[in-house]
């Protein structure tokens, strides 16, 4: 399994589950540290350093996984970047690298990868909730992911010897999704946020996460004339209308940072 976006949050997660049932993984991020921690832990795995946001590594991202595990049944992206700004705000180069991260690395690289998948492989790339109903400052990563899940609906029709699957993943915790975050932002937001309806009431764990998807693509791979377009994942508990949960997130993300 390949799983690009391993070095934190869901897709260490899935990578860390799919090891110990003893799967051969390569795992992909730009952090070389936090990929070895991964591996060390899973006691296996093939490490590729790369950015997605880079054309080149978008090649040699397909080329090194199929040299490591031959051809490839499964590949995740769960690799993303976002930018907490308003439209207005955003500058040229937060669009670039939201763009080239979240949309055009994730299909380089699915093109890249094409010779070396199986016949009816699994490729699934991670959305969000937010695609389609873009939070306030949020407006460039929903609109990245709404433009993905288009292009996974077109990789369906263009090849239909794989199986595209897009993953829409409601608020999870432990992640680096607010990495990038300023705190003073983020306090900011929260309030609009819990106004539209947005503020959980409670987040899902990336473990627990992990384990629905991984048992989705394990019942899967054996059965292939099976596909499964879109799977969403969100917590069943109805928004708070408050922002309580989303300021603990933030005092979370300020401890970690």
């Amino acid at each position: 399994m390949l799983v690009v976006g391993a070095s934190a949050g869901i897709g260490r997660a899935v990578a860390l589950r799919v090891a110990r049932e003893g799967a051969d993984i390569a795992v992909v991020a730009r952090r070389t540290d936090a990929l070895e921690s991964l591996t060390a832990e899973a006691g296996r795995g093939t490490i590729i350093t790369a950015d997605v946001s880079s054309p080149d590594d978008c090649c040699r991202i397909a080329d090194e996984a199929a040299a490591a595990l031959g051809s490839i049944d499964v590949a995740l992206f769960a690799a993303a970047t976002a930018r907490l700004r308003t439209l207005k705000n955003l500058t040229p180069e937060e669009w670039a690298l939201t763009l080239n991260t979240n949309l055009v690395g994730v299909n380089l690289t699915i093109s890249a990868l094409l010779p070396h998948l199986t016949d009816r492989a699994l490729v699934a790339v991670m959305s969000s909730e937010s695609a389609g109903r873009p939070y306030y400052a949020l407006g460039s990563y929903a609109a990245s992911k709404s433009a993905v899940e288009d292009t996974m609906r077109a990789w369906r029709v263009e090849h239909p010897d794989v199986r595209f699957t897009t993953l829409v993943v409601g608020s999870t915790i432990p992640t680096d999704f607010g990495s990038n975050f300023d705190p003073d932002e983020m306090v900011a937001a929260f309030p609009i946020w819990a106004a539209q309806g947005n503020a959980p009431a409670e987040f899902m764990q990336c473990d627990e996460v992990a384990d629905v998807t991984v048992g989705v693509f394990a019942s899967l791979l054996p059965n292939r004339s099976v596909g499964v377009e879109t799977l969403v994942l969100r917590s069943p508990a109805p928004p708070t209308g408050t922002s309580d949960s989303m300021n603990a997130a933030a005092a979370e993300n300020v401890e970690r940072k």
